[in-house]
């Protein structure tokens, strides 16, 4: 199997909509109460978090040189 890089950006966006979906299907259990304008902050506010991880994973491998040394 080949492996893959690493990218932090896209599992901290992947587990913020996850939560939202998780929120809602509780919701729809009747588990309890989310207003429907909860999505909108989840969503940016998740893809935000997910977009400075990414800037800030590729500085550092930008720095400590680890993208030129792909396998």
């Amino acid at each position: 199997m080949l492996r893959h890089e690493f990218q932090p950006g896209r599992l901290v966006g992947g587990i913020c909509l996850t939560t939202a979906g998780a929120l809602y299907l509780g919701d729809l259990r009747g588990l309890w109460e989310i207003p429907w304008f909860t999505a909108i902050p989840l969503a940016v506010g998740g893809l935000f978090l997910a977009g400075v991880t990414t800037a800030l994973t590729r500085a550092v491998r930008r720095r400590s040189g680890a993208e030129d040394e792909k396998v």
